[in-house]
């Protein structure tokens, strides 16, 4: 047995008008199983379907919201958020949550990652002040730069003491879809953001899990590229923080951050040391492509062909 690998429809969902042929072009890549993105309009719904029925692709994986609420046209994956306490938004987001879930279900995934909401700002969130030095300063690091330590604990304490409401609503958001997750087979991924403000903070991932129960239907799902981004922004070490999360990880976004920071780019075009990342692969994992839509298609069979090697080199028989 070895981990299962698919390529995410945000590489192509949006150049498609029928989830068919959006399916058939990742098949005719050489892969087996796609993940369903939060860019999946209704439109492209009957298409993915059929290609699911007439056994062209599997998939492994849904990204909520999917599909889109009637009438967005693009990715939005936080157009409603769990940590949102107005209860018009609540009920927005429980309503989308639970159609991702029934969606998932229908088309045989076994995850559907969601992203956990983010404490709001009115005006200057507390990562304005690190993103300034740290454009005026590239190399700065909380080891060896102490202004740049300094306006990093300060910005934690900033996001900390304002948080636990949100915090909170985060939890009981995910309190309220577990049952419905856990009849229908599927599991929800928590997804680590590139974001400060988003939540979870990375360290808070445990507290999450054990707040959730041993019952939850939520497990860790990995992104290598927010991990990198919050690793070049002294927030996080990559290895501690997959380390800290391995017992729960369910599957993993995998794409690369160039020189400028930039992610979702193919695998081995910047700086991720994904030989590292592997060696927290199990069997049992799902491991998904994640790349912008302007990675070539040569591109893409390159990073099939990398990720393939780390497979084979882990799982040989």
């Amino acid at each position: 047995m070895k981990p299962i690998l698919a390529l995410s429809t945000s590489w192509n969902s949006f150049r498609h008008n029928d989830g068919y042929q959006m399916l058939h072009e990742i098949a005719d890549l050489g892969f087996t199983h796609a993940e369903l993105s939060h860019g999946i309009r209704i439109v492209l719904v009957p298409g993915i379907l059929r290609a699911i029925e007439e056994g062209v692709i599997k998939i492994s994986s849904t990204h909520n919201f999917c599909p889109l609420p009637t009438g967005i046209t693009q990715a939005a994956p936080n157009l409603f958020e769990p940590s949102a306490e107005e209860p018009k938004e609540h009920a927005q987001w429980l309503r989308h949550t639970k159609r991702s879930l029934d969606f998932a279900a229908q088309v045989h995934a076994k995850v559907c990652v969601f992203h956990l909401g983010s404490v709001r700002f009115w005006f200057f969130p507390p990562s304005v002040k690190l993103h300034s030095y740290l454009n005026k300063h590239p190399e700065a690091t909380i080891a060896k730069d102490p202004d740049y330590a300094r306006l990093v604990k300060k910005a934690l304490a900033t996001l900390r003491g304002r948080m636990p409401d949100a915090w909170q609503q985060t939890i009981k958001s995910l309190a309220e879809v577990n049952a419905y997750a856990l009849e229908r087979g599927i599991r929800v991924g928590c997804e680590n953001r590139e974001k400060l403000e988003e939540l979870p903070l990375d360290d808070d991932f445990p507290a999450l899990f054990e707040a959730l129960g041993a019952e939850t239907a939520c497990g860790y799902w990995h992104d290598s590229g927010h991990a990198k981004i919050k690793e070049g922004m002294g927030l996080l070490k990559h290895r501690e923080h997959l380390a800290q999360n391995a017992a729960r990880l369910l599957g993993f976004h995998l794409h690369d951050v160039n020189d400028k920071g930039k992610d979702h780019q193919a695998i081995g075009a910047g700086c991720i040391d994904f030989d590292m990342v592997s060696s927290f692969w199990r069997p049992e994992h799902l491991l998904t492509l994640e790349l912008s839509p302007r990675v070539t298609v040569d591109e893409v069979v390159e990073s099939k062909r990398r990720v393939d090697a780390l497979i084979a080199r882990r799982f040989a028989a």
